[in-house]
């Protein structure tokens, strides 16, 4: 039962005066763009609520011409990327899809790959799950920092303290997550990396280093193909170089596509080294031997049956956390001007720091009146305070980055190195002065491993 302006106004609080305003705003204004991002993605409700987005542009044909459409401002800077190559436990590489019958079976075939999982993987938070009831066994973890941006840290700390084998491949040595490390794999940071980025708009561009690789610390491709030689599979991950697996990932786009996947770059399957050194910005879809549409959905073509697109229904659910009594507020996470995700770099430049030095909790005057250790009711609220009924956080902080921070960068945990250190290929050791650190030794695997 789709909502009307009277529900909406119980539901949200608004004034009904404006929530009549934006529906006449919306049906006279043929050029929309709704902008969304992590308030919508990261609710206990996030799908539906992209899903509703998605469908109101669906229905209105508010989709793929100029200046209209649905736009996820995501956190990311290479998450649609990320989705190309299949980097979720739900998701193939190329796009394909679990769901659609040969797909898993076109992959298996390409990668020559019998033992292919026969179905998606865990999600982040039931990965974590699955670790701390002692399913899984072994978690490699590159390039994030989970300890810190997962919810239920508590229950992530538990399982990687239990967890057999944990290997983290990490361009920083020190951070919440490398704490539980039976090794460690120096990575490749930002400008150090030579590969492809894809942003908002289907753009693949080239990322070419500017910076040499410090100490030992090497490129994660380089780092899986020399795991997966010494598990025997030498043959299958024999790459000279970044450009041997864009055309490998070229490839795989275009096998059995016949336009039936939007995502198909299988006109660049055939570059050379020299040509993907030089590869200027791309926009995809570029299939092999045939034309580059301009632009997507314009005049429908939607890769579904027919052509034609399907509108989800999104009944109204409640916040999986509804406020009461007891909890009055609703404690939001968001992020700060200077700072990145988790500040396992930014927390190091006092330049950054200076802006806001420490975590703090933004909340709205009228709601602090009532906390008797809370600021007067008639201070000024921070920039960024929210409305009644909700308090801010810094999504940032970690317990690296958690004050003191009189100095560069905040005070580390007892027995942490306080300097820089060089990238090295090592197995952590453990520190009998913290708590967070691992204190038992994996199988097979004593101190002082190199790779």
């Amino acid at each position: 039962q789709a909502p009307t302006v009277g529900s909406i106004v119980t539901l949200c609080g608004l004034d009904p005066d404006d929530v009549e305003k934006f529906f006449a705003w919306f049906a006279s204004t043929e050029r929309v763009v709704t902008v969304f991002s992590q308030g919508v993605n990261q609710s206990s409700a996030g799908t539906d609520k992209v899903n509703a987005i998605i469908n109101v542009h669906l229905a209105t044909g508010r989709i793929g011409r100029p200046g209209m459409g649905p736009f996820s401002v995501t956190g990311q800077p290479n998450a649609m990327g990320g989705r190309e190559v299949g980097a979720l436990a739900n998701m193939l590489a190329a796009h394909l899809e679990w769901d659609r019958p040969g797909e898993a079976d076109l992959l298996r075939a390409y990668w020559n790959a019998p033992n292919l999982a026969p179905a998606p993987g865990l999600k982040a938070v039931d990965l974590f799950r699955a670790i701390d009831a002692g399913r899984i066994k072994a978690v490699w973890i590159m390039a994030t920092n989970p300890v810190v941006s997962l919810p239920e840290a508590d229950a992530v700390r538990r399982a990687l303290r239990n967890c057999p084998l944990v290997v983290v491949s990490d361009c920083m040595r020190e951070t919440d997550t490398a704490d539980y490390a039976h090794v460690r794999l120096p990575a490749l940071g930002w400008g150090e990396k030579d590969g492809t980025v894809t942003n908002s708009e289907r753009m693949i561009s080239r990322q070419r280093a500017f910076l040499p690789p410090p100490g030992e610390a090497k490129a994660d491709w380089w780092i899986i193909a020399e795991v997966a030689k010494r598990l025997g599979h030498a043959d299958r991950f024999n790459w000279n170089g970044p450009a041997d697996i864009f055309r490998e990932h070229a490839t795989l786009s275009g096998l059995a596509n016949n336009a039936s996947r939007v995502f198909d770059i299988s006109g660049l399957a055939a570059l050379t080294d020299a040509g993907y050194a030089t590869m200027p910005p791309t926009r995809w879809p570029c299939p092999a031997g045939a034309p580059a549409p301009a632009r997507l959905f314009g005049a429908g073509g939607f890769p579904a049956p027919g052509g034609r697109a399907r509108l989800i229904a999104t009944p109204h659910r409640a916040p999986a956390r509804p406020t009461d009594a007891a909890y009055p507020l609703v404690l939001l996470t968001g992020r700060v001007r200077d700072q990145w995700h988790t500040m396992t770099r930014t927390g190091k430049a006092s330049r950054l720091l200076a802006h806001t030095p420490e975590p703090f909790l933004a909340i709205h005057p009228d709601d602090a009146a009532g906390i008797p250790t809370a600021p007067s009711p008639r201070s000024r609220p921070p920039p960024g305070a929210p409305c009644c009924g909700c308090a801010t956080i810094p999504a940032c902080a970690g317990a690296m980055c958690s004050p003191p921070c009189t100095g560069p960068r905040a005070s580390p945990r007892p027995g942490a190195s306080t300097t820089p250190s060089t990238r090295r290929w090592t197995r952590s050791a453990a520190s009998p002065n913290s708590s967070t650190r691992r204190s038992a030794s994996p199988p097979s695997l004593p101190p002082g491993t190199v790779f």
